[in-house]
């Protein structure tokens, strides 16, 4: 009898070990109802679509679009202000390290980001960089990270061999033409229009040069407890966003005047062509994962990371696979193809020549036209200030 007792006790014990365990994990639910965070960039083109053109809803969920900014918008994603979004790997990576609970999803779309020298100087490779003066439009925006990343593969320690100098995106051209930089690293539109302008050389080009141009500098992330209670509701969403993609991809003209005229961002329908047909949105789930790979360990070079971090396993933790968001679906994703939304190498030139043109001699609006939030970070130039004569450089911060 004793024996008995003693082992329905047992059993009862690890039944209510069992129970505790399975209380301690995330609760799935997988409800139809998902937060976007956006912030108002040109590169946001997927979500716009995704939303505008009903994707979300095609996959059975009632999307909510949150507008968020700069400042907060890593931390409001953690804290689950939103749920999904898409933003820039080397953006969170940092934060990953540090204990953010968010995850990478899927590849969205291929950089934008380039580092420029002025026609004028003998810069011609990035070892020539060394000891100069370079502009950006802020300390840790995209551009300031890229091109941390291309001198700590290269030899050139950032923070001792390098002078940074922030001025606005839309200025980087004027501290050119004065001298008080010697190169620049910008975002698109700016680097094909500094070009066109013939101000600048490219010295490193995310769009052309390897390891950069196959890596996705934007994928699709998540709040990890968000994902881990929602996994369906998760691969959905992120099917949307990729569908959105590819929209953007096929009919980049369409997408760009949509964005303007639904006011997600304050931009012109021609500047926002120009950016939108320069970016290449082909979806991946391997080639992103690829991506943070190769991006951890390039920023830890770049002493953009601790010393003691292990890049494998922090692009492990960072990486999600969730059921239905893979290559193979990819293959079979269709989207319609507007008449007249695609813009052709030679119109892509001749825009770029018309936004030059539109910027007359003594017209104030460059700022204020070229100045977006995917040039900006939350260490920017106030961008209400007034605007600044074509002839006046921006004083340094």
């Amino acid at each position: 009898m004793t024996s008995k007792l003693f082992l329905v006790a047992i059993s009862l014990t690890l039944l209510t070990l069992a129970g505790c365990n399975k209380k301690s994990g995330p609760t799935v639910q997988n409800s139809n109802k998902v937060r976007v965070g956006y912030i108002g960039l040109t590169c946001e083109a997927p979500i716009y679509a995704a939303y505008e053109k009903g994707f979300f809803k095609e996959e059975g969920l009632e999307p909510e679009l949150v507008k968020c900014s700069w400042s907060t918008y890593k931390d409001a994603l953690a804290l689950g202000s939103y749920d999904i979004t898409h933003h820039l790997v080397m953006y969170f990576l940092k934060p990953i390290e540090q204990g953010l609970d968010v995850r990478f999803l899927a590849g969205i779309h291929r950089g934008c980001l380039r580092v420029q020298a002025g026609v004028k100087t003998n810069i011609h490779t990035i070892e020539d960089l060394k000891g100069k003066r370079i502009g950006v439009p802020g300390m840790g925006t995209p551009p300031f990270v890229f091109a941390n990343r291309v001198f700590g593969v290269h030899g050139i320690d950032a923070g001792k061999d390098i002078t940074w100098k922030v001025y606005p995106a839309g200025e980087l051209g004027l501290a050119i033409d004065k001298g008080e930089v010697d190169a620049v690293a910008n975002a698109e539109p700016i680097g094909s229009l500094l070009i066109a302008e013939g101000k600048v050389r490219n010295i490193a080009d995310q769009i052309m040069d390897a390891p950069y141009k196959d890596e996705y500098c934007c994928e699709v992330i998540a709040n990890g407890k968000w994902v881990d209670a929602n996994p369906d509701t998760a691969a959905r969403a992120t099917r949307a966003l990729l569908k959105g993609a590819k929209w953007v991809e096929t009919n980049p003209r369409a997408a760009a005047v949509m964005a303007v005229e639904k006011k997600y961002l304050a931009s012109t329908p021609e500047l926002n062509t120009v950016a939108l047909a320069r970016l290449r949105y082909i979806p991946s789930v391997q080639l992103a994962e690829e991506s943070v790979h190769t991006a951890g360990r390039e920023m830890k070079v770049a002493k953009m990371l601790s010393p003691e971090t292990d890049t494998e396993a922090l692009a492990k933790r960072a990486f999600m696979h969730l059921p239905g968001v893979t290559d193979e679906w990819i293959k079979t994703l269709e989207v319609e193809k507007i008449a007249g939304a695609q813009v052709s190498p030679e119109e892509d030139i001749r825009l770029i020549a018309a936004l030059i043109q539109k910027d007359s001699g003594d017209s104030c609006c460059r700022r204020k036209m070229f100045d977006q939030p995917d040039q900006d970070a939350p260490n920017l130039a106030d961008p209400d200030a007034p605007c600044l004569q074509k002839n006046t450089v921006a004083a340094q911060k």
